[in-house]
């Protein structure tokens, strides 16, 4: 079942938004788990309608954080606002406003679609047939709707978890890895509909650690150890990293990584496909280190754009060696 527990009904869809340009601005959220800090003095501000990616490897505090920003968890310390309601002393006016899809798949296995739908429903307050039926419509979900949901591959358990986390109209969408495990056609179908809802007014913030997933949003986070390293426009997270990138093709490139590691101006030297990726935040010494390389034969070398596979990349090497 959804983990946001519904202690108010549900208002009608979009006359229920919220008003204000951002639906979260939150500050100094700090959780503690015992005597480890889980998320330490998070800020944020997220506009209304905006699709929101927290990116970062598992354990870096991600989910924990949008837990807070939502109501969901009480944090040892901070201040805010989500949908316009205090995140420490109004959490159940949020939690009736939230839709919450799990990364791992949490409804009733021995329940049909349609029983998923209408238990839901129920616990909503709405009314259970007309909105079954416009659920079950709109996530193509019909043909399936007698069908057990432990029965559905992975696709199909990922559409009828959004039908269910969205049954309410939510303002506020969460979900965590919400494409884990399904093939690329049921990826891009989900996308398409997060878009949609998007549109719609409704605000999504997406849990990750994967980039395919982090591209698809329009604003990202970058959470490492409980520390938010940096948080920007999607088109804008590569130029505030500053890093300069050269694209190397061609035969020797793993003795040529090893002459670049270290070398003045390289500060990271990565893999991509068949390219090498050497980036610095010095233009002219990292230009200075590839000139070594541009006369080896066999060996073609372009500017890259940077992309946010380097700037992820970097930023967590980096504080990997802050919290080491």
């Amino acid at each position: 079942m959804s983990e946001a527990p519904i202690t108010a009904p549900a208002q009608n869809g979009a006359s229920a938004r919220t008003s204000a340009p951002n639906v979260i601005d939150v500050r100094g959220l700090t959780k503690r788990f015992g005597e480890k800090t889980v998320v330490d003095d998070f800020d944020m501000t997220v506009p209304r309608g905006a699709i929101y990616g927290f990116l970062g490897p598992n354990g870096s505090g991600k989910t924990t954080t949008i837990r807070m920003m939502c109501g969901l968890l009480k944090p040892d310390a901070g201040t805010g606002t989500c949908l316009g309601y205090d995140v420490v002393e109004q959490t159940d006016l949020i939690k009736a406003r939230v839709g919450y899809m799990t990364q791992r798949f949490s409804l009733y296995q021995d329940l049909t679609v349609r029983e998923n739908l209408e238990f839901m429903a129920r616990l909503h307050r709405l009314d259970v047939n007309a909105k079954v039926e416009e659920a079950l419509e709109e996530y193509d979900l019909a043909p399936r709707a007698k069908q057990l949901a432990g029965q559905l591959s992975g696709g199909w358990k990922q559409r009828l978890a959004l039908a269910v986390a969205c049954l309410h109209e939510p303002d506020l969408l969460l979900l965590d890895e919400p494409t884990a495990g399904v093939d690329p056609k049921a990826r891009r179908d989900f996308w398409d509909q997060i878009r949609t809802l998007a549109r719609s007014g409704v605000t999504v913030l997406v849990s990750t650690h994967y980039m395919d997933e982090a591209v698809q949003c329009g604003f990202i986070a970058f959470i490492a150890y409980g520390k938010k390293l940096i948080d920007a426009p999607s088109g804008e997270i590569a130029s505030r990293v500053g890093l300069t990138t050269w694209r190397l093709e061609g035969a020797g490139l793993g003795a040529i990584a090893d002459q670049l590691e270290g070398a003045p101006g390289v500060e990271q030297v990565a893999r991509f496909g068949s390219a090498l990726h050497v980036s610095g935040r010095d233009a002219e010494a990292l230009s200075g280190a590839i000139d070594a390389f541009r006369d080896r034969e066999g060996v073609t070398i372009e500017h890259a754009r940077t992309g946010l596979e380097e700037a992820f990349i970097y930023l967590m090497t980096g504080a990997a060696d802050n919290f080491s």
